[in-house]
């Protein structure tokens, strides 16, 4: 029960919902849906990411949907974490935590890392 929204740097919105499993593991988070749904539509550069569940308190991304976003965006993309309690922009600053990728992956490992050494 998590929903995701990617905001592109043509200002689209893509959205992506978790899908569960009886057997867990091959369930899919909010997040990763929504990553899939946008670059398989061709959409690969992103601004801004917020994620939100029925339950209160942040809902902050696993660390597969943090390593996967980080395939895609800048670390300084800021992650919107929503409570369930949110409602209305005035609650932005009490219901909704906000982090950057790099704030929530430290020392990540991204696609700049693949690059082969000059011979």
């Amino acid at each position: 029960r998590v929903g995701a929204a990617l905001l592109t740097t043509s200002d689209e919105v893509i959205t992506g919902c978790n899908v569960e499993n009886a057997a867990f593991t091959p369930g899919t988070c909010a997040e990763r849906t929504a990553f899939a749904k946008a670059v398989s539509e061709g959409k690969t550069k992103f601004k801004a990411l917020a994620v939100a569940t029925d339950i209160d308190g942040p809902c902050s991304p696993c660390g597969v949907c943090r390593q996967f976003a980080r395939e895609f965006c800048q670390l300084e993309m800021p992650i919107y974490m929503a409570s369930a309690s949110f409602r209305a922009a005035e609650d932005l600053k009490t219901k909704v935590t906000i982090k950057t990728l790099g704030e929530l992956l430290p020392m990540s490992f991204g696609p700049e890392d693949l690059s082969r050494p000059s011979e």
